[in-house]
């Protein structure tokens, strides 16, 4: 899975998440490229540019030499397992981003179509992710980075619709994946869980009813004058 997400405009995160920002570009954000992520500290969210991407503690470079080993997104059944990712999730070392929307494909129509995933109610998303620091061991360079959690959604009736099935599973069997944004309420218990309870009850994929469903509606258009209704 990967979602270019643009990061949303300063002021909208100021407002939102009451947070303490820097200025900073709103190009889309994308595997390996730099991001803003917002993490408490001193009791106030503050923001922070990374790279989208954990670099193992150990690696050599902070850019894995192979696209095969991408680590942007994680499991959150796995996670735990991940050597980039595990020792991260044990010190519970979980921040937000704040992304104005993002992307993903349909292939319902019998061609990829990216979907804007937008807020219904406007304003950003607050999506779940991990958090570390790589030192640079040739230059000492400290380069914060993340990657941002994800969950299996097969069944739900509108992120279900998403990405490319695998033929050679059942229905019940595929491993569709979706970002787990946190809502206002539920921010505090992210930062302050246990780590078990973090990747568990707080971890679930939004109700169809968070998301503007314009992109989804015009699919349906397209598949009903494919069927002829």
């Amino acid at each position: 899975m990967c979602n270019p997400h643009p990061i949303a405009p300063r002021d909208h995160v100021a407002r939102h998440f009451r947070a303490m920002v820097l200025a900073y570009g709103s190009v889309p954000v994308g595997p390996f490229s730099a991001g803003l992520f917002l993490r408490p500290i001193d009791g106030r969210l503050q923001g922070v540019i990374g790279q989208w991407g954990m670099t193992q503690r150990t690696a050599r470079a902070r850019r894995p030499d192979s696209r095969s080993i991408l680590t942007n997104n994680a499991c959150s059944e796995t996670v735990a397992s991940r050597p980039s990712c595990r020792t991260v999730r044990a010190v519970g070392q979980r921040c937000l981003i704040p992304a104005a929307r993002y992307q993903d494909l349909n292939r319902q129509t019998g061609r990829y179509v990216w979907w804007r995933m937008a807020r219904a109610a406007g304003g950003p998303w607050a999506i779940a992710r991990l958090g570390s620091e790589w030192t640079g061991p040739a230059t000492d360079e400290i380069v914060p980075n993340f990657t941002v959690l994800n969950v299996n959604c097969v069944g739900h009736p509108l992120l279900g619709r998403l990405h490319k099935p695998d033929l050679e599973l059942s229905a019940d069997a595929q491993d569709k994946r979706s970002f787990v944004p946190q809502e206002s309420g539920q921010r505090t218990a992210w930062f302050e869980a246990t780590p078990d309870d973090a990747m568990g009850c707080l971890l679930a994929a939004p109700p169809t009813e968070r998301f503007d469903l314009s992109d989804a509606q015009r699919t349906e258009q397209l598949l009903g004058r494919q069927s002829g209704r």
